[in-house]
């Protein structure tokens, strides 16, 4: 998983979380059905917010939504997953964009991609998810030519950055390409006014992906030797403070012109949501919801396993079939900010961030006092 929106469960709500596991599935499963299994692998959190766009302006349907059967990732539960243009113009849209974070790591040799085979099946892979997102942008009416082009001008603006070069002439492409992708969506909700404001928000986001991108890993790149926008160009990190604040205002302000039909989800993860990715990337305090602050769910016999179940029921999972739904279970947020199935027992069980006292979400108050007249806020703590 990959991207900078991360919701805690506990901050979207009972309500909003079943809508936001709604298309992150749905994207997961877009990718399977259209590019084979091996792509869900590009599924991220910020390829869902196309989906979420083009359902929040043209309102949920009868085909809109289709039971999807257990998966591990859901403890083998069944669901109602988002389905649709807007789902595989965000499947497109991932594959072109892990394609070219792909080439990216090839091309700084990060890791095993140093190693020349490695490095070679690599840039094949990627090579074959852009020609899928190619084909699944065209079947939706999106030319991912804007994207690929994106792409390889900022492996040019990258070579010529250096101290003194703006910053924002480094993420112009990320910015053009987020742009139309998110404007793409009024066009698949029938809602072509909508396009210029979901224009200016798309162009902004992909500004904030990229800065806050370049700040989380400049630690690690400076470890690596890889290149880094903001060591290239000398940028303080007050400038990038100030430019990722003023991005997630834009943003905010162009959603007030988008006409939606049930934009809460929406304003939730585009208002809201960014606003703690950009606290999280500096370092400010997080939602006491965050999965840092519980210790790690451990499986039977390991440190800090929990105590020994009740004993066996007849429907209980045996020991591998559990530990496989557990693994699953561990590559989500479920077991800190959601409910979940115990892997062996089948016993539902609360996140542990669920035992947190709401009355340290300092996000709550913000959501209810945004200024937008928002509804989103479902968290319970009565702000």
């Amino acid at each position: 998983m990959f991207g900078i929106v991360r919701p805690c469960r506990h901050r979207l709500g009972e309500a909003l979380g079943v809508q936001w596991m709604a298309h992150l599935c749905g994207l997961c499963l877009a990718l399977r059905k259209d590019h084979g299994q091996f792509a869900r692998i590009v599924t991220n959190y910020d390829g869902l917010l196309i989906s979420v766009l083009t359902e929040a302006q043209a309102g949920k349907s009868a085909g809109g939504r289709r039971t999807a059967g257990p998966c591990p990732l859901r403890g083998m539960r069944t669901a109602s997953v988002a389905r649709g243009e807007g789902a595989r113009l965000a499947a497109a849209v991932s594959l072109v964009l892990a394609s070219a974070k792909v080439h990216d790591h090839v091309a700084d040799r990060d890791g095993l991609l140093g190693r020349r085979p490695v490095a070679l099946a690599a840039r094949r892979v990627a090579e074959g998810w852009a020609r899928a997102g190619e084909r699944g942008g065209a079947a939706v009416g999106f030319d991912t030519a804007v994207l690929v082009d994106a792409v390889e001008r900022q492996t040019g603006l990258e070579a010529l950055a250096g101290p003194g070069t703006p910053i924002l002439t480094v993420t112009e492409p990320t910015e053009t390409a987020t742009a139309a992708a998110f404007a793409h969506t009024a066009v698949l909700a029938g809602r072509p006014g909508n396009a210029a404001p979901l224009a200016e928000a798309g162009r902004l986001f992909g500004r904030l992906a990229h800065l806050l991108d370049a700040v989380e890993d400049r630690h690690a790149d400076a470890a690596s030797g890889a290149w880094n926008p903001l060591t290239a160009t000398g940028t303080p990190l007050t400038d990038v403070r100030r430019l990722a604040d003023d991005a997630v205002h834009g943003i905010r302000l162009a959603l007030r012109d988008v006409e939606f039909t049930d934009g809460r989800l929406a304003h939730r993860l585009l208002v809201h949501e960014l606003r703690s990715s950009v606290d999280r990337a500096f370092g400010a305090a997080g939602c006491a919801h965050a999965p840092h602050a519980a210790g790690p769910y451990a499986p039977p016999g390991g440190p800090g396993a929990p105590m020994p179940p009740e004993p066996p029921r007849r429907d209980r999972r045996g020991l591998l079939a559990g530990c496989a739904v557990w693994m699953g279970l561990a590559c989500t947020c479920q077991m800190c900010c959601g409910t979940y199935e115990d892997p062996w027992t089948r016993e539902r069980r609360e996140g542990m961030c669920s035992q947190c006292d709401c009355s340290d979400c300092g996000d709550c108050s913000g959501c209810c006092d945004c200024g937008d007249g928002c509804d989103c806020c479902d968290c319970g703590c009565d702000c």
